[in-house]
């Protein structure tokens, strides 16, 4: 494989630069999957070592993907509490 420099910085997604409040918003669901993740993981403790959760080499993963997906498509209302909080921080903020 012959050798290819590294690009100084990544490249910007197409549309510029995302804004704060993306950026924000997007902290929020990732916060939210974080503690999903945490909680699934104490729910499916006891579960054994069969099935999809069990000793598996990736099964952490797995929790942490499934995780994701609930935070994405929707959640529990963690990231909007979160979003709506971080929001009134900053506009308190001199």
């Amino acid at each position: 494989m012959p050798n290819q420099p590294v690009p100084a910085a990544l490249p910007l997604p197409i549309g510029g630069p995302a804004r704060p409040a993306d950026r924000l918003a997007e902290a929020a669901v990732e916060f939210e999957a974080l503690f999903l993740s945490q909680m699934l993981r104490a729910t499916i403790g006891g579960l054994g070592s069969e099935g999809p959760f069990g000793k598996e080499p990736f099964a952490s993963l797995l929790v942490d993907e499934y995780a994701r997906l609930i935070a994405k498509s929707g959640g529990i209302g963690i990231a909007d509490a979160t979003r709506r909080e971080l929001l009134r921080l900053q506009e308190a903020r001199p």
